[in-house]
């Protein structure tokens, strides 16, 4: 290399070195903003608690690649896909799909790119590839969802690209956001709080995280459970420290007694045998009778799952009114009875319906069936406000 070329290199690190001091100083840290962090709140955007906020997967979709919501469907790109392969797959014009993405029919899609369909198209369902009853289906968040879609969150605003009606619903439904000029993946991630990879998972955006001006975005849905926080105690208030043992000072004497008899285990009772439908004193009775075969455990299962044969009647657990009815997006349905106290029962993996929202049920009357399964199971939950509880206690 020949020392003009060396002079002119260094002399251009010079400059980019000195372009980044100068913009570093622009900020009110001092540090260099590399993906524009203050960009349009003057500094006071930080993405470190969205970098450690966990998201849930992305649904998975049916044969065709519809994941449907309440509100809306999106198509899945699959490798080699173009925007023309995908409309021909789901019945929708590609002229229609490509307007409503802002972007030309023909174009070739990244593997696991979602489109934003203009108008609803056939359900999933196991005629169009859909996962079965029971594969994988996480009913406490689907209960959870339906629980918050039983009434409007006060005060929900929305923000700018979201769809409208967007803040009321549940958790099992992503916003949606439609990308304007100059907003860029980080923009839009900062906006949410949430990760920017987790942004680019969920729609299937390159390894630029380019977007572009029109575009649907899907904001990933917060996981409902929380990591264990370490407690840290100021110094001087832990635990005491024990007085080490000193040689000059004989241990005490230890006088030991033989180990009582192992106590045999008794097998785990049938409590959904031993509590009936019509026990006097219990608070709720049993939706349906059969085996517990999942106890519950507060953020792993937020409700107990009891043995039923498919079509088995499903009984309210105690008067009240029918809150919520809705389905997941395999379309299993979900209903949410309120009852004095501001408690609520949740009922999932039903069928066939027999209520409507707004309903007055009593106690014992028949409300669903047990949907069909391997095995046909029963979801049941008990909420005091919208937080789980075990619904043992009220059962017995």
């Amino acid at each position: 290399m020949t020392p003009s070329r060396t002079k002119t290199i260094r002399l251009r690190a010079a400059l980019v070195g000195t372009s980044l001091l100068a913009l570093a100083a622009c900020e009110p840290s001092g540090n260099f903003d590399l993906d524009l962090r203050s960009f349009g709140q003057g500094g006071g955007l930080d993405t470190t608690a969205a970098a450690e906020q966990a998201v849930q997967a992305r649904p998975a979709p049916d044969a065709r690649g519809i994941i449907a919501y309440p509100g809306y469907q999106v198509a899945v790109a699959r490798r080699g896909d173009t925007v023309d392969s995908v409309a021909a797959r789901i019945g929708v014009p590609v002229g229609e799909l490509a307007s409503h993405n802002a972007i030309a029919p023909g174009t070739l899609l990244r593997d696991g790119e979602v489109l934003a369909l203009p108008r609803r198209v056939a359900e999933p369902s196991l005629a169009t590839g859909a996962r079965p009853v029971g594969a994988g289906i996480d009913v406490t968040t689907i209960a959870s969802g339906a629980i918050d879609r039983a009434s409007p969150a006060p005060g929900g605003t929305s923000g700018t690209g979201v769809a409208a009606g967007a803040s009321t619903i549940g958790s099992t439904e992503p916003i949606r956001h439609r990308v304007m000029r100059g907003e860029t993946a980080y923009s839009v991630a900062r906006l949410y709080n949430v990760n920017v990879r987790a942004l680019a998972d969920w729609n299937g955006l390159g390894s630029d995280l380019a977007v572009r001006e029109g575009q649907m975005l899907l904001i990933p849905v917060a996981a409902t459970g929380t990591g264990a926080t370490d407690v840290v105690t100021a110094p001087g208030q832990g635990s005491p420290t024990p007085t080490p043992p000193s040689a000059a000072r004989p241990l005490p004497d230890e006088k030991t007694a033989a180990a009582a008899e192992p106590v045999k285990t008794p097998p785990a009772p049938d409590l959904g045998a031993q509590t009936t439908a019509a026990t006097p004193k219990s608070r709720l009775g049993m939706p349906v009778q059969g085996k517990i075969i999942r106890t519950y455990q507060k953020k792993k299962n937020e409700g107990i799952d009891i043995a039923a044969g498919a079509g088995t009647a499903v009984a309210a657990a105690g008067d009240g009114t029918v809150a919520a009815i809705t389905k997941d997006t395999d379309q299993v349905p979900i209903l949410v009875v309120r009852h004095d106290g501001n408690l609520l029962t949740v009922y999932a993996n039903i069928d066939d319906i027999a209520v409507a929202k707004g309903a007055k049920v009593k106690r014992g009357q028949s409300i669903a069936k047990v949907r069909n399964g391997d095995p046909a199971f029963l979801h049941f939950e008990v909420r005091q406000g919208f937080d789980s509880v075990d619904p043992m206690p009220y059962l017995q």
